[in-house]
């Protein structure tokens, strides 16, 4: 065999690498994506909502996070810390940890605590409603944050990054898994009175087709044509919408043979016939007056209850991932007052999510639905001082992103159990630390998927919810 010349080597090589830098674009352009997510059924662009099962059998199958935007205080709530009393209005032990804001003394909570179910786990007075099913829930007392600011946190629990533009956690899932209800979105976000901080970056489909990203639905409405803006066509019938759709798809899809990398364009055509489809599906399953009056009267009244109705009526007709928010206009962001400003909020949730867990057990959906409640970090357990241009009265709690409290319930969740622990003060945590990483890959996990091979590759590298993070927390695992 002669060996072949200098010029001739370069030549198979210049081969080889161009079919590499083709691998890479596309990569880049997500026509690679089905071996990157790992999931047994390939990623289809042109039906990108389709079921499809995950990485191995999951407990469970579909989401509800209930987000308490704006930072609850874990020791007014499910982290009782008796030792506050013991220095009520002193100085706490030197703890070095650092605070967004100038705090003082100790602050014992104003709201008692007592015991619940056979677990005896010990939750607020403001939850009562909640406590009840407190067998069935996995209290997290040592999540742990970055930052105390609430931008930042809201996008890390959300997207897990804080500051550059990622996927967030419910179009990661939906991209995973699909939906079941083609007629709705595979991915819900409800926020009554308007946006949160980072709008909706925090529902952001970031790198992945466009398709995946959140609805926004603001259900301070009742009205179908106002809950979902352009829901409706007032001036074509049916029928000749129908005709219409299948011109413009036809004349799109023309379009798309020159540009068949173009994710924009596939998820503009995807979102026109989600649109059409939805006209007739969406207004029945966000009516919630069809409900009969005892499942009514059980959620209670007000936005909030309204809200988490609309919840489960929309995880019961398929949809994958519906994310509730809580606090719009009047945050968890108790700066002052928080003996009121909590008392209110979880009056207009409490009642509603105990309905929400019993409504999900009566029609079997609870142990193959996930429900999570937290927000983006905590709240010190020493009272914020005035200062320039901050509160008026020392009543209330700066950010704490040390230590706080985030509960799951339902599919796959060890019911009745307490996973790690702050200090006596509920400043730090210091039990097994969970950091918010390794929540989203115990999230992750719960619903079949192996965080560190579920990935979506962009921009040259391979990109997952974790990024180079996370554990899965075997605590919270029934």
């Amino acid at each position: 065999m002669i060996a072949p010349s200098r010029r001739e080597m370069l030549t198979r090589s210049g081969v080889g690498m161009g079919l590499l830098g083709l691998t890479q674009l596309l990569g880049d352009a997500g026509l690679l994506t089905a071996t990157a997510n790992a999931a047994s059924t390939p990623f289809d662009p042109v039906h990108p909502l389709v079921p499809r099962p995950p990485h191995f059998a999951a407990k469970a199958k579909r989401v509800i996070h209930i987000f308490a935007n704006g930072g609850p205080s874990q020791v007014d709530t499910f982290d009782p810390k008796p030792a506050l009393r013991k220095y009520d209005g002193k100085s706490l032990p030197a703890t070095n940890l650092k605070t967004e804001r100038k705090t003082g003394a100790a602050f014992p909570s104003p709201f008692s605590f007592k015991k619940y179910g056979q677990s005896g786990l010990e939750v607020s007075e403001l939850f009562e409603h909640t406590a009840q099913h407190i067998d069935d829930i996995c209290v997290i007392r040592s999540m742990h944050a970055n930052v105390p600011n609430h931008e930042p946190s809201l996008l890390l629990m959300n997207c897990g990054e804080a500051r550059l533009p990622r996927p967030s956690l419910g179009s990661w899932l939906t991209y995973g898994l699909g939906t079941e209800n083609q007629n709705l979105p595979g991915f819900v976000v409800m926020c009554p009175g308007g946006y949160p901080i980072q709008e909706s970056q925090n529902w952001q489909a970031g790198f992945l087709p466009g398709v995946f990203q959140g609805t926004h639905v603001d259900t301070r409405h009742t009205d179908i044509d106002k809950l979902i803006e352009n829901v409706r066509n007032r001036t074509a019938p049916t029928g000749q919408q129908d005709r219409q759709l299948e011109l413009l798809t036809k004349l799109n899809r023309l379009h798309q043979q020159a540009r068949p990398a173009d994710a924009m364009l596939e998820a503009r055509i995807q979102s026109f016939e989600l649109a059409f489809r939805m006209q007739t599906e969406a207004a029945e399953a966000f009516d919630v007056t069809r409900e009969p009056k005892h499942v009514l009267e059980a959620y209670g009244s007000g936005v909030q209850a309204r809200t988490l109705l609309t919840a489960r009526r929309l995880i019961e007709r398929g949809v994958r991932f519906v994310q509730v928010w809580h606090g719009q206009g009047q945050p968890w962001d108790s700066h002052e007052n928080i003996k009121d400003a909590h008392k209110k909020l979880a009056k207009e949730s409490d009642r509603g999510i105990a309905a929400l867990i019993a409504d999900l057990k009566r029609l079997g959906l609870f142990d193959d639905t996930l429900i999570i409640w937290g927000g983006e970090f905590g709240r010190t357990p020493v009272v914020e001082l005035p200062g320039p241009g901050t509160v008026k009265t020392p009543t209330g709690r700066d950010h704490n992103h040390w230590g706080f409290t985030v509960w799951l319930a339902g599919g796959g969740v060890k019911g009745g159990t307490a996973v790690g622990a702050t200090d006596e003060f509920g400043f730090k945590a210091v039990e097994n630390p969970v950091h918010v990483h390794d929540l989203h890959a115990t999230i992750l996990h719960l619903l079949g998927f192996d965080h560190e091979k579920f990935t979506y590759r962009y921009a040259g590298r391979d990109f997952r919810l974790t990024d180079v993070h996370g554990r899965v927390v075997q605590e919270v695992l029934a």
